[in-house]
């Protein structure tokens, strides 16, 4: 009798500590989740959203502990040009070898590598992210809320071009571009919501 109060003992130790250490992993719902970007030059800016292709979220007790999403590099599209002609030129040269090269490398994606919790469900991450064939590491600051059954992610991350081969207006390459400048570093704020 004792054994086996012992063992029903053990045994709902074990599940329980189980429970608590689990992880799960969160698949990321595209239609809810999105890129935006902003990139800025001398004369002014831009901005627009790329789709997001894919991705996972890794929370173990209720903290987020891995992931990574992958963006669709064709999807990007630009929303301060209202002229439809300039619009399109400009989504055109996005997409064109002079920027992010689409047609050869038509994914970038974002792996998580290491995350250290701050406070409130805040976190500084590192990752390994993937732009036209270069992979960089970079740290940025996250945050990620558990809203019933469903984890959303939310980061913004500055990226510097120059350091993936975007040489177009660059003053990392090019001297004496005056007002035709586009600084380097742009912005990438991201929104990943899970199916879950």
């Amino acid at each position: 009798m004792k054994k086996q109060v012992l063992f029903i003992a053990l045994t709902v130790a074990i599940v329980g500590f189980s429970a608590f250490t689990e992880k799960e992993g969160f698949t990321v719902n595209t239609s809810e989740s999105k890129v935006a970007w902003l990139g800025k030059k001398v004369t002014g800016q831009h901005n627009g959203v790329i789709n997001i292709a894919d991705g996972t979220l890794e929370i173990e007790n209720g903290k987020l502990k891995g992931g990574n999403f992958t963006i669709d590099m064709n999807s990007i599209t630009v929303l301060d040009l209202k002229d439809a002609e300039y619009n399109k030129k400009l989504t055109g040269h996005l997409k064109s070898d002079d920027f992010f090269g689409v047609e050869k490398h038509p994914k970038s994606m974002l792996v998580i590598k290491s995350v250290k919790e701050k406070s409130n469900n805040k976190y500084h991450v590192k990752g390994d992210i993937t732009i036209k064939g270069v992979t960089k590491t970079i740290e940025f600051p996250a945050e990620v809320n558990l809203i019933g059954s469903k984890a959303v992610a939310s980061a913004s991350i500055t990226i510097d071009r120059s350091q993936f081969g975007v040489k177009y207006g660059s003053g990392a390459f090019f001297e004496d571009l005056g007002d035709k400048m586009i600084y380097d570093d742009f912005v990438l704020d991201v929104t990943l919501v899970s199916n879950n």
